[in-house]
């Protein structure tokens, strides 16, 4: 499970690392076109999207790292033994709550079939709204691994 997760972490931080610094070159670039007064016409439909690609992808980098919402202090102020429990009905919510938003992620995807952006007439509105589903397939896998990983504590801290 170490390799699986040190795998994934690696992967989500590259793909936050070139998003991000992608979505900073391309502001820097366009207030500069801005100002000279030719701005990217493509920009307003571009940077939106690449930023909710670092959203989703951010999000399931936070579920790995146990960096989301989470209620550690509610799950530690419980007792001891309730906690596998109270961890495992949580983890139930989250993975349905993504399991429907990958399913709906899925299903806009399908509608979107032979659209494409306005501005990038070129690039297909499907491949832009793809990061619904992965996203949300990605978070579902980031949140299994990581509550192996709390449930693996807490037995350890049970064993003490």
């Amino acid at each position: 499970m170490t390799s699986l997760r040190d795998l994934l972490e690696k992967l989500l931080e590259n793909v936050v690392l070139v998003l991000m610094a992608a979505l900073a070159l391309l502001v820097v670039v366009a207030v500069l076109f801005r100002k000279a007064g030719a701005p990217l016409v493509w920009y307003d439909e571009v940077a939106p999207i690449l930023l909710a690609w670092l959203t989703y992808y951010g999000a399931a980098l936070a579920a790995l790292k146990h960096a989301h919402i989470g209620f550690p202090k509610l799950v530690a102020s419980t007792p001891r033994k309730f906690r596998p429990v109270l961890i495992a009905v949580r983890e139930t919510f989250v993975v349905a709550f993504f399991s429907l938003a990958a399913w709906a992620g899925w299903r806009v995807m399908l509608v979107l079939d032979d659209t494409y952006l306005v501005s990038l007439p070129w690039m297909p509105a499907r491949l832009t709204q793809s990061v619904i589903p992965i996203g949300a397939v990605l978070f579902i896998v980031a949140e299994l691994v990581a509550v192996v990983e709390r449930l693996e504590r807490e037995r350890e801290a049970a064993a003490r």
